[in-house]
């Protein structure tokens, strides 16, 4: 079977995964007690993530360990550093590291952000599903999910499912 890569991420209505600052302040707004969105099932399939530096250092700076400890993990940045546990420091060029990563056995590849490496990814077709978890609040600016002019990318809905919160999710396959 050939091995996925996929996004599961959060925006807002008009299409911002954090303010101009970086912050997910925002996202507070479904917080309800015993409710993931889907998020401890999907991550059960996950063996690898890739992520960009901002975010990882984002959920750093929040105070918590680093949630993937359990998986092989790449940050996608431009200075070298040591690893820390299973997180590697990746300078390489992120297209390439997870077309290897596809060819290799494993499960799910999580890209867990930035906009920056969604981007990448999208742009060089390596992307095979989305989950975008819609916030129900406009900022009104922010860092922008997705780019502005590149090619059309067809999606097929695999599913849509609203939650009493107002978050409506929306599972995408990534027509290649």
């Amino acid at each position: 079977m050939k091995r996925k890569a996929v996004v599961f991420i959060a925006a807002s209505i008009d299409g911002f995964i954090a303010t101009t600052d970086g912050d997910l302040s925002f996202l507070s707004a479904v917080e309800k007690e015993g409710e993931d969105y889907g998020y401890a099932a999907f991550i059960s399939a996950v063996d690898t993530v890739v992520l960009g530096k901002k975010t990882y250092d984002k959920v750093i700076a929040m105070g918590y360990p680093f949630p993937h400890a359990d998986k092989e993990a790449y940050i996608i940045t431009r200075t070298s550093k040591e690893a820390v546990g299973s997180a590697q420091f990746y300078t390489g060029d992120v297209v390439e590291l997870v077309k290897q990563l596809k060819q290799q056995e494993g499960r799910t590849i999580f890209v867990d952000g930035g906009a920056y490496v969604v981007n990448r990814l999208l742009q060089a077709g390596l992307i095979d599903e989305l989950y975008v978890s819609i916030i129900p609040v406009l900022l009104g600016s922010g860092i922008a999910l997705f780019e502005q002019h590149y090619a059309m990318q067809k999606m097929k809905l695999l599913q849509a499912k609203s939650f009493d919160t107002g978050l409506v999710q929306l599972h995408y396959k990534v027509q290649q």
